[in-house]
């Protein structure tokens, strides 16, 4: 079986591969541009041959049909110095341990625990700003992610220290993890990883020994994740390693972060553009809500708040997830050997105009429940599918919505005038760079 078979993407420089057109183009267009070549096509980053998939049916193959025949590709291999062993990179028999002591951590009655810790942490955020203020959203957003989800993770006692690093470095680390994964091995000490590495190599002593206070204490009553984690024990009673845990919590940094804080800033910017499906969000708060405070009871009843982050993450999704084949599999009428890397982008399989009409468009009613039964399945994958999907989705939109619920209402939005149009930046979402936006107390709609 040879990948010489599939047909190579347009623009191969001989030698380099693909890296001009991903450097001249960006990665976001070349991604997006890879679906009118074919479902399954072949990339090039220098010598190294990947496999791209790029239609609803290939993907879906590649998460389910072949999860199994799979493990996590370079992306992960590449970044398991930072995030170790973690769900989004362990393997086989540890990946469904782990996930199956984890997974009970996102149970309805444990999400409803985190939503009180979710609601004083967006109350707090909405009495800081003061009329005509400006802030920059995506630098507020992003800390406003790490503060809620470090109030989840570690108990407020002796969690501090580990809430400041991650404060510090995790946004180093998010800024250059996408270019650090595909960068070959023999750069790892080069000096431009300087300030990653040194971020990265932090942020791990403070968590381990976050970790080391918490074991230390009365786990039984500890209700934050890290204690939970703690305490977990499989079928025969063994519980996770303090490196596991570690590995663990870093993964639920880097997803749980970035996903939010981007969700949230590419919300408030379209609901800027948008004044009447905004105010279609303010009515439906002031019906379920009134003025009180926002409750874990209330987010299913705000499904025009659901409508917009779904859209949200359509437009702006995770960029790029690999797999390496573990046996030889057919993807789109294509043998494939072990050990072939694929790649697939939610992010251009979202924006594909065959599966979305004028998919550059802001249209939260493309997930009004008559629109969402006509769209197969396998269409709609922002959180990925199969044994790989995310497993705190439900956790990040719960974070989304009680922000949004708790903002809106008290704050209205907008653009700094004369500022730029905030564009795309690659790194594991498509995240917004600077988003200067100026707040003013909310007259009665």
């Amino acid at each position: 079986m040879s990948l010489t078979a599939i047909p190579r993407a347009k623009g191969a420089v001989l030698g380099l591969g693909h890296i001009p057109r991903l450097l001249l183009r960006g990665p976001l267009a070349v991604l997006r541009s890879l679906h009118a070549e074919g479902p399954v096509v072949r990339l090039s980053i220098g010598t190294m041959p990947i496999v791209v998939v790029t239609s609803p049916d290939t993907v879906n193959a590649v998460t389910v049909t072949y999860g199994k025949a799979s493990q996590k590709g370079r992306l992960f291999k590449q970044m398991r110095p930072v995030v170790g062993n973690g769900l989004a990179s362990s393997d086989g028999p540890q990946h469904i341990r782990n996930r199956r002591l984890i997974q009970p951590m996102f149970y309805k009655e444990r999400l409803a625990g985190y939503a009180e810790i979710m609601r004083k942490r967006a109350e707090k955020l909405a009495g800081s700003w003061s009329a005509g203020q400006q802030i920059d959203v995506d630098k507020v957003m992003g800390a406003h992610a790490i503060e809620t989800l470090a109030a989840t993770l570690f108990s407020a006692d002796i969690g501090r220290p580990a809430v400041e690093s991650v404060r510090e470095d995790l946004p180093i680390i998010l800024q250059s993890m996408l270019l650090r994964a595909l960068a070959p091995q023999f750069t790892v000490n080069w000096p431009i990883w300087k300030r990653f590495n040194r971020s990265a190599a932090r942020m791990r002593l403070v968590i381990d020994d976050v970790i080391a206070k918490t074991r230390a204490s009365d786990l039984d009553s500890g209700t934050d994740l890290l204690s939970l984690l703690l305490s977990a024990r499989d079928e025969s009673g063994a519980g996770l390693t303090d490196e596991e845990v570690r590995d663990e919590l870093t993964t639920m940094l880097f997803a749980g972060t970035e996903t939010v804080a981007s969700t949230l800033s590419w919300a408030l910017h379209h609901l800027a553009e948008h004044p009447d499906v905004e105010r279609e969000l303010l009515e439906e708060i002031d019906a379920v809500i009134g003025d009180r405070a926002v409750n874990f009871a209330d987010v299913p009843k705000l499904p025009s708040i659901t409508r917009v982050l779904d859209e949200v993450i359509r437009l702006h999704g995770v960029v790029t997830l690999m797999r390496t084949t573990t046996e030889p599999v057919t993807i789109g009428g294509y043998e494939l050997p072990a050990d072939t890397e694929l790649l697939f982008s939610l992010y251009a399989l979202h924006r594909n105009p065959e599966l979305y009409p004028d998919p550059d468009r802001f249209d939260p009613d493309r997930w009004l429940p008559e629109q969402v039964a006509q769209r197969p399945r396998v269409h709609v994958v922002p959180f990925g599918a199969g044994n790989r999907k995310c497993i705190g989705d439900k956790f990040a939109w719960l974070e989304a919505t009680i922000t949004l619920a708790t903002l809106l209402p008290r704050w209205e939005l907008r653009p700094v005038p004369g500022s730029k149009p905030p564009t795309e930046a690659t790194a594991a979402m498509a995240h917004p760079t600077r988003m200067p936006m100026i707040v003013q107390p909310r007259r009665k709609h």
